[in-house]
């Protein structure tokens, strides 16, 4: 008598992440098909450099020049596509795959932020799987979390440390009192930056994510292009010492939520309390909070890169999907999709932590005062430097809650003072 039918496996792309599958689906098979109700069996791979020494066992298992390939092989169930890139091989493959009615994993979060309803429907069209766990932090099980655990819930907020390395960057600069660019040169040596770093520490990466979260949330299309990005560049090691004294943790953070005027998605360093949960999210964790109605407010922390987490998402989703799981990609069908009209970020309400350097002269902080009351802005707290007369100072100040319009008026009509030496720096103040 024959057991249970295997579920036939291609994996796209053997770089860290395809590496780590691999290794983690001949790891221990037994469990995986106890817990997968059947055997999951990798039958066919495809990479850039077929002679590398990956150091993988790929005995019985057939290589393939052409990625798209994989979309027509007959003896292949599901299409993981590891390859990276929102357009391209990858792109042209997801598609194939689902049109030929073949289930796809995937870890490429650039591909789902552009082209993400796009797949959902050949998915929904198919009535095959489109999944993608380890497309967002990694190995927290975030993207079930929202689908499933939360379903029942009113998604309010959505807000997140979504990129290990800019997280690694401000936790090093906060304990040791370094610059950003001395401790990025630091992550670059240790290979936790990119040899071009922008991708990370321009928020392009963390923003792509933000997109996906926001998209289960909240029911809606991905909408990269209408994401508010800031990268963590312009964060001074002045700036977290100042935070410190003031009670904050900067973190670069992704938020997401409706309001009156829109779907808002914004992806820049924030302040946060020191005593709340994310706060204390150090090094290369990532941390994503979903505050809903009626659960309250849930955390998720654990590692967002590197092979051992991200082909554990991988390899759950493989499981779910060899038991016969199938949800809308987004979390509802790909007909029902918003999309939402995109909040103004001049419309964003909130407090805000300001530093100015300025030349100390009498009547410098009268001239300050006076432009944020003029735009109605109040201001909370104040630190001010000893004096150092006609020499360069530090001004520090935190408002009350305003409007992302009236402080950007003010910041503008502030850096045309006089006694401004350098542009003011701004960082938005997020609530518990």
């Amino acid at each position: 008598m024959s057991g249970p039918t295997p579920l036939r496996v291609a994996i796209a792309g053997l770089g860290t992440v395809g590496a780590g599958t691999v290794r983690l689906l001949a790891s221990d098979p037994a469990r995986l098909a106890l817990r997968a109700g059947r055997p999951i069996e990798l039958r066919a791979v495809s990479a850039r450099d077929r002679g590398r020494d990956r150091g993988l066992a790929l005995d019985g298992c057939r290589w393939v020049e052409d990625a798209r390939e994989l979309a027509f092989a007959d003896d292949v169930d599901v299409v993981v596509e590891l390859i990276g890139g929102a357009d391209g091989i990858a792109r042209e493959l997801a598609a194939a795959a689902l049109r030929r009615g073949k289930a796809v994993v995937t870890a490429n979060k650039a591909m789902l932020a552009r082209h993400g309803a796009e797949l959902a429907a050949l998915a929904d069209e198919a009535a095959v799987p489109l999944a993608f766990e380890a497309a967002v932090a990694g190995g927290i099980p975030i993207v079930k979390s929202l689908r499933e655990g939360l379903s029942g819930d009113a998604v309010q907020r959505v807000f997140g440390i979504l990129n290990g390395t800019c997280n690694y960057i401000l936790t090093v600069m906060r304990e040791t009192g370094r610059d950003f660019a001395d401790v990025l040169e630091e992550a670059q040596q240790l290979g936790y930056a990119e040899a071009d770093p922008s991708f990370d520490v321009d928020g392009i990466d963390a923003a792509h994510k933000l997109a996906l979260l926001a998209a289960i949330a909240f029911g809606g299309r991905p909408g990269f292009d209408a994401i508010h990005i800031e990268g963590i560049r312009h964060v001074s090691a002045l700036d977290i010492e100042f935070a410190e004294e003031l009670g904050y943790r900067i973190k670069l953070l992704g938020v997401a939520r409706l309001t009156p005027s829109g779907l808002e998605q914004r992806l820049h360093p924030a302040m946060v309390r020191k005593d709340a949960p994310i706060a204390r999210v150090d090094g290369v964790f990532n941390a994503v909070g979903v505050l809903a109605d009626p659960v309250g407010l849930v955390m998720h922390e654990g590692r967002g890169a590197g092979a051992g987490p991200t082909a554990s998402a991988v390899v759950a989703d493989l499981v779910d999907i060899a038991r016969g799981i199938r949800l809308p990609t987004f979390g509802v069908p790909s007909s029902a999709l918003v999309d939402h009209p995109a909040a103004p970020m001049a419309a964003h309400e909130g407090c805000y932590y300001i530093r100015l350097m300025v030349l100390d002269q009498p009547g410098v902080l009268a001239d300050v005062a006076a432009i944020l009351r003029d735009q109605h802005v109040s201001i909370e707290a104040l630190i001010q430097r000893a004096r150092n007369p006609n020499q360069p100072v530090p001004i520090v100040l935190t408002s009350h809650q305003t409007t992302e319009a009236a402080m950007t008026a003010a910041l503008t009509a502030i850096e045309a003072l006089p006694t401004v030496i350098e542009p003011p720096r701004m960082i938005r103040i997020e609530p518990n």
